[in-house]
């Protein structure tokens, strides 16, 4: 590697990469979506999470080998890059930049949407522009202020978390007794349905998007080959079990599926079981929970740009420097900031189309280069475990290939025409295929011990 190349800065140990990427899953969210998924399974919402949560921990498993193989910034571009084909790779790339560029944008949405519905007479754009103006400050000035930040917020989150969780069982014993608190009707009730649950599921499967997302800090964490698996699998638990608790807790306090407004059910829920002062610091938990989001899609959307210029897949120029001070891609940072900007002319259900298909076609692909890299090592002599890279992977890209066309049509729709373009920038960059998409190997400081599979 040149020794001029660009070179981000190791800091963050197993806890931070932890608390980035539950961070990025928002804990909260599972609040803030309860009523559209309480609709989709007529009131069975923690069937539903725990049902995504097993799905998802197949694509978890697939991430941590792969993180471990190639501990290195890119995520699923890198990985399907270094096992597939580097054409793929740059396709799989092109098509989670959807993912990583809307997400920071929906979730700075909901949170100026949040905000609108509470102070109607500030102008939306400016909760938008303040979201991002200070998520972009955090990220330029280093990884390592906006980890102390997101410890910070996330404490209060799970402060708000656990006082919903109380009250919502003190509901429960007050008005229906202790024996209440052993009902299976949160997971089973007579209208729960086999198909109910698995589009709910399908939709509570967009809340885990934040275990794959820390991948992109590989080269900026601590003994990554041995961090970053650990880290992927606490993720998908820790934050599946507060997603299965708290929904949980929540359908007891308000058993099925009827409310005044989905969207904002969480509001009447709060109301019931504690009044207005408890809806006020639900709403200050989810605006935390917005930012703290933000902050963390934010700095992996700009990390993912900096892979695919460094490879001079996009302009090195432009998209693979870090700034010489901060040692961040601050010039991605502030691009991805920008771009953020478009959430002021766009509604919540359309930019989210946009994520749902590139989260999806990234862990299919993180799957099937698990199996890609089964077969490599397979014809260097090697034998890793079939089971391990083999099976597990099979049965994730199958799992996440049926969320993919389940997707609304929209998604798949607007998914399709970015891939399309994709496809079209990769004949020009490639002169019509005939050579490969650039590619510039970046060190690997942490070398895979010997005999590793």
């Amino acid at each position: 590697m040149p020794g001029n190349a660009p070179v981000l800065n190791r800091s963050l140990r197993l806890h931070s990469v932890v608390l980035f990427g539950v961070a990025y899953m928002a804990p909260m969210i599972v609040l803030g979506t309860f009523g559209v998924v309480a609709e989709e399974t007529s009131g069975s919402v923690p069937t539903a999470y725990l049902l995504a949560m097993v799905a998802m921990l197949f694509t978890a498993h697939s991430y941590g080998r792969m993180a471990a193989a190639f501990p290195v910034a890119g995520s699923a571009y890198t990985y399907a890059r270094r096992t597939l084909d580097s054409r793929a790779g740059f396709l799989v790339g092109w098509v989670v930049l959807l993912d990583y560029f809307f997400l920071p944008m929906v979730i700075w949405l909901l949170g100026a949407t949040y905000l609108r519905a509470q102070f109607p007479g500030v102008p939306f754009w400016l909760w938008i522009v303040l979201f991002i103006a200070a998520t972009t400050a955090l990220n330029v000035l280093g990884i390592k202020v906006a980890d102390k930040t997101n410890s910070v917020l996330m404490s209060f989150q799970v402060l708000v978390i656990a006082i919903f969780l109380v009250l919502s069982l003190r509901h429960v014993f007050t008005t229906s007794g202790a024996g209440a608190l052993l009902s299976a009707e949160p997971f089973l009730n007579p209208s729960t349905t086999a198909a109910g649950v698995s589009a709910g599921a399908a939709l509570a499967a967009y809340s885990f998007l934040g275990f794959d997302a820390v991948t992109t800090l590989t080269e900026e964490t601590v003994e990554p080959r041995r961090t970053m698996p650990r880290a992927i699998l606490l993720i998908t638990l820790i934050g599946g079990g507060i997603f299965v608790v708290v929904s949980w807790a929540t359908q007891l306090a308000h058993p099925g599926a009827a409310f005044a407004d989905p969207d904002s059910a969480v509001f009447e829920i709060a109301r019931t079981i504690a009044g207005d002062a408890v809806a006020a610091l639900l709403l200050a938990g989810l605006i935390v929970a917005q930012f703290a989001s933000g902050l963390a899609a934010q700095a992996g959307a700009a990390r993912l740009l900096f892979a695919m210029g460094r490879d001079d897949v996009l302009p090195r120029r432009l998209f693979g420097r870090v700034h010489p001070k901060f040692r961040t891609p601050a010039v991605n940072i502030a691009l991805t900031g920008a771009i953020g900007l478009i959430a002021m002319f766009l509604d919540v259900s359309t930019s989210t189309s946009f994520i749902n298909f590139g989260a999806f076609v990234a862990f299919t692909s993180v799957n099937l280069s698990v199996i890609g890299l089964f077969v490599r090592r397979r014809k260097a002599g090697e034998a890793p475990s079939p089971w391990t890279f083999l099976l597990l992977p099979a049965i994730g890209a199958l799992i996440d290939l049926w969320l993919l066309v389940n997707l609304d049509p929209a998604a798949l729709l607007l998914g399709g025409c970015w891939l399309v373009l994709g496809v079209g920038y990769l004949a020009y960059r490639t002169r019509l295929f005939r050579d490969p998409p650039p590619e510039m190997q970046p060190e690997d400081p942490s070398p895979a011990p010997a005999g590793a599979s």
